[in-house]
């Protein structure tokens, strides 16, 4: 170990740290091979004056001093945050003192109105209290800013919103609170910093929300920061976003709301990462609960995020969290099996059979209990001879089954589960098998619909749809489901820490939403230029930076994503595949044998392979590092220079859609030009794909190959 981390110190090392609720984990890897060089494992410190910050800096400085790694030798350094997240559940949060501006008369009247918010309920018996003003856009200067900032402040503010209607159309005034405001030491909220969207509402509670967490975050990020600054450490300190991007911290202080479900988003990107995956259903399995969520087209499936029932505009994975995991205790009554979870071993203070020697389960008897007050007394536990009291978990029933296997994170003693279990199964009447099917289809039963639900929510084919499971428990769960499905599904290797690699590998990430009533070529272009500007401030390296443009014509929203690496973005060399690896991954990814895969297409970068079968051509996009970047279940492709992309893209669109009962679907179209694939599913019409198409082209090399692709939607 210590000649190996000898050699390391002519390496680049980047270090990621997930904060999870029970452990914070680092992991360091070579940033050319991706290869763990260095973990570490601490318990989180929810209770230390530092909070969470404590672990962070004590787990990523075991991560160094352990494995002998040199402070300068570290290119990256980021973490995940529970910080936000936790800080809205438990109410500590700060008072909040809006100083709303709008126009005179009736627009006054409803600016006055529609950002006097009150206060906002967490949906936890906790509350963000709110104050309010009003100023006349007429009426501001300095004097008075200054004037009604102490007004707020005298009620108790702690930190000032600032918010005007229409705001997000010239921020200058609302820049000029936040000056104001800080010259008097107070921690302003800058509402069109957060969000470019109208809806003073919404973008004024939003405001209020990351308001709220500004005092507890700026203590533990500055606490963080220092930490690795001492250390050595002089790169930037990046934190996690809930949308699975990345930003720096300077950033961070300002919008600290964004980093809301950052955990999850470090599971999705550490298996994207790991398992090359396009279009899925991802589970980060713990061991009380369990986030399930959507892969698309190799990108998570985000939305706006929901605080205490509120709606804000603020983007994060769109994740259902639910009470069934690896350590889910078992309910029985009546002697038939009654539920599994949402009770877990570690919230009953047991220990799983599993995980226990075999030579201590001797003369085992059922028992039945409440784990906590108020629960139901039907939990099932298990005591030995010695006294000690065990448990049975979803765990425990994957173990005996088989699904487990050896080497698997949740492997346990085989025999010791049986034993356990054998006083429940006679309790129901059946074999121990048996109850072990039972356990397991319990927690099946609250997996399928959200899987399905989510599968008609994207529209991602059942037959496309392949399980990833995240987390130390996911052996325990996703084999059960799969098969019960019939779908595939993969467990990436490191999966316990598959979060904190994620954090490791993850992109620069910004997002620019306008509302655009028929946006232009020149608007699209405009906007993608705004975004990647943002990434390049965070820290992305210009020529890395892809933008996708996304336009919802119901509410004429106009976002531009844009994603880049940052300058020692690991280059997976080791990823490189040949036609003979793509081929098998398409065969794979099609459920079909290599040999009945056709090879359609080939650049220097793309694979394009397609299967016939029912009058339907699937087909798949492979890059040359492996990843499966486009599936379709029918679908076409052409390579052509760029000079002829919009005659192309017109024969392909008509040849694509779909006429039925009157109805019209239009086809989604996929565009790979250089080493990115842009899509542009979900486009309306013909005019309007060509507009956003149209910016993508403005400086490129009309002599430059490219692909297109055209796949036909199923009508609903």
């Amino acid at each position: 170990m210590n000649r190996r981390n000898t050699q390391l110190s002519k390496c680049n090392i980047r270090v990621g740290i997930d904060v999870g609720g029970t452990h914070t984990k680092a992991v360091a890897l070579d940033n050319k091979t991706q290869e763990i060089v260095g973990e570490s494992i601490v318990m989180t410190t929810h209770d230390h004056e530092l909070g969470v910050a404590a672990g962070v800096i004590e787990c990523f400085e075991n991560c160094l001093t352990k494995n002998n790694i040199d402070p300068k030798d570290v290119v990256f350094i980021a973490h995940s945050t529970t910080q936000a997240t936790n800080a809205l559940l438990e109410g500590d949060v700060a008072k909040v003192g809006i100083l709303a501006m709008g126009g005179g008369g009736l627009e006054g009247i409803l600016a006055r109105k529609q950002s006097r918010i009150g206060d906002i309920d967490l949906g936890t018996g906790r509350r963000i209290e709110t104050c309010h003003t009003f100023l006349k856009n007429k009426e501001i200067t300095e004097d008075r800013v200054e004037q009604e900032i102490g007004c707020l402040q005298a009620e108790g503010a702690e930190v000032i919103v600032a918010s005007q209607a229409f705001g997000v159309d010239g921020i200058e005034d609302e820049l000029l609170v936040k000056k104001v405001a800080e010259e008097k030491g107070l921690m302003v909220s800058v509402a069109s910093e957060i969000s470019k969207l109208y809806g003073l509402t919404r973008r004024t509670r939003t405001a209020a929300i990351n308001g709220s967490i500004l005092p507890k975050m700026l203590n533990t990020a500055n606490s963080t920061e220092m930490a690795v600054r001492k250390s050595g450490i002089d790169v930037p300190l990046m934190i996690m976003r809930g949308d699975g991007g990345v930003m720096d911290i300077a950033e961070m202080k300002k919008r600290p709301v964004l980093t809301m479900l950052s955990g999850p988003a470090a599971s999705v990107m550490g298996a994207l990462m790991y398992l090359r995956a396009s279009n899925g259903i991802y589970f980060e399995v713990g061991g009380t609960s369990t986030n399930i969520g959507v892969i698309k087209n190799g990108r998570p499936a985000v939305e706006y995020s929901v605080v205490g029932g509120h709606q804000t505009y603020v983007n994060s994975l769109d994740v259902i969290v639910l009470g069934v995991a690896g350590g889910s205790m078992v309910r029985a009554n009546g002697n038939k099996l009654a539920d599994v979870g949402p009770r877990s071993a570690h919230i009953g203070g047991l220990t799983y059979a599993v995980y226990t020697p075999e030579e201590e389960i001797t003369d085992p008897v059922l028992e039945f209990f409440s784990p906590k007050e108020g629960d139901p007394g039907d939990y099932v536990r298990i005591r030995l001879a010695d006294g000690k009291r065990i448990t049975i978990t979803n765990s425990c029933a994957a173990n005996v089954l088989g699904y487990v296997k050896k080497g698997d994170y949740s492997y346990g003693n085989v025999e010791s589960a049986r034993k356990a279990m054998k006083p429940l199964a006679d309790y129901l009447g059946v074999s121990v098998e048996e109850c072990a099917r039972q356990i397991l289809q319990k927690a099946y039963e609250k997996i399928e619909p959200v899987i399905l639900g989510f599968s008609e929510k994207y529209k991602i084919q059942r037959d496309q749809i392949s399980l990833v499971g995240c987390g130390g428990g996911a052996g325990a769960l996703l084999p059960f489901c799969a098969e019960a499905m019939g779908m595939n599904y993969s467990i990436p290797t490191h999966a316990e820490v598959i979060s904190s690699i994620g954090v490791a590998l993850a992109m620069i990430r910004d997002v620019v939403e306008r509302v655009i009533p028929n946006p232009t070529t020149e608007d699209i272009a405009e906007i993608k230029k705004e975004a990647a500007a943002m990434a390049i401030k965070n820290g992305a390296v210009p020529d890395t930076v892809e933008v996708q443009v996304e336009i919802d014509s119901q509410t004429s929203k106009v976002t531009a994503i844009a994603l880049g690496s940052n300058e020692v973005q690991a280059t997976d060399l080791k990823l490189r595949c040949d036609e003979e690896e793509a081929r098998k991954l398409a065969a794979a990814s099609m459920r079909t044998e290599p040999s009945e895969v056709e090879m359609l297409l080939k650049s220097d970068i793309f694979f394009v392979f397609g299967h016939k079968a029912d009058n339907r051509q699937q087909l798949r996009l492979i890059d040359h590092r492996g990843f499966v970047k486009v599936q379709c279940g029918d679908a076409t492709a052409v390579l052509c220079k760029a000079a002829e992309w919009e005659e192309k893209t017109a024969e392909l669109w008509n040849e694509m859609l779909t006429y039925k009962n009157e109805m019209v679907r239009t086809p989604d179209i996929f565009l790979g030009m250089g080493g990115k694939v842009l899509d542009f599913s979900n486009t309306l019409s013909l005019e309007q794909l060509v507009t956003i198409m149209r910016s993508e082209f403005l400086d490129a090399n009309m002599e430059e190959e490219i692909i297109l692709i055209s796949a036909r939607t199923e009508l609903l």
